[in-house]
């Protein structure tokens, strides 16, 4: 069969509803210092087995190394499988914004059609994302980033094997929560200027597989966010390292204060003729 983002978004929109409740609480509950919820068994468990197999060799996305991150990943959908496409944008179905809107009890609620930051991602063996807090905004810097969206995909994925999200409620001098990077699982997280998060280092010869969305909105979650760019730390124990990330941060807000947009583009958006006319 053939699935259109309508029928995916489908799906979606009947698991969330099916589990509002709990998941509304899981959320609120945890909106105080970094809300989040997760859902499990979001697809059927035969259309994610076709989606992971759709995922393209690692080596055709872009690889990101640094003392930050270690991945590969893309935002140029229509170089993959169409089934690929047709899932990431299912997260943008109105039907699906509306629903995790209420779940979270944000409104005005906008998907992101270019895809920046967002798209696929693969992470293998000794890949890791230190601990970070996204940029605040949209790529014309007019929108705030609110939601992070993440699906994972990767078959028999355990917690032991790394490549789970981790967010630190406490900052990163505290012990994170792991939210495990489980086959079938949306996991989503508010962003905002406490949010801090990351993603432990896979220690097996395996590919975790996620698909990732952000929703924007006009107003920050929270009177004191700031404009901020994609800040890094160190784990715990990491000394030197988090002194050299926090100085790295300090760099880039700096130039920010006076090119608002960067010096160099940010070239991770889908650049599609369709979102230009």
């Amino acid at each position: 069969m053939s699935y259109k983002r309508e029928d995916i978004a489908t799906f979606i929109l009947e698991k969330l509803k099916q589990h509002r409740e709990v998941l509304e609480k899981q959320f609120l509950e945890s909106g105080e210092q970094i809300g989040f919820f997760y859902v499990d068994d979001l697809l059927p468990a035969e259309l994610v087995r076709e989606i992971y197999t759709k995922f393209p060799d690692p080596g055709m996305l872009t690889l990101k190394k640094s003392i930050r991150e270690f991945k590969h990943v893309t935002a140029q959908m229509d170089q993959y499988h169409p089934l690929l496409e047709e899932t990431l944008y299912a997260f943008q179905d109105k039907r699906i914004v509306d629903a995790i809107s209420e779940i979270c009890h944000i409104n005005q609620l906008e998907p992101d059609h270019q895809l920046y930051a967002g798209g696929i991602s693969m992470m293998s063996k000794d890949h890791f994302l230190n601990p970070h807090l996204d940029n605040s905004h949209d790529k014309e810097r007019n929108r705030w980033r609110v939601l992070n969206l993440l699906y994972y995909v990767t078959q028999d994925w355990e917690e032991s094997y790394g490549g789970n999200l981790e967010v630190w409620p406490q900052g990163v001098e505290e012990a994170p929560i792991t939210i495990v990077s489980k086959f079938n699982r949306l996991a989503v997280m508010a962003t905002h200027q406490d949010s801090w998060h990351s993603v432990s280092r896979v220690s097996v010869d395996k590919t975790r597989c996620c698909i990732s969305n952000y929703y924007f909105s006009n107003d920050p979650l929270r009177e004191s966010d700031r404009f901020h760019v994609t800040s890094f730390r160190g784990r715990p124990g990491e000394k030197f390292k988090d002194a050299i990330l926090t100085l790295d941060a300090k760099a880039r807000m700096l130039v920010r204060k006076f090119f608002k947009k960067g010096i160099v583009e940010n070239k991770h958006v889908y650049k599609k003729d369709d979102f230009n006319n």
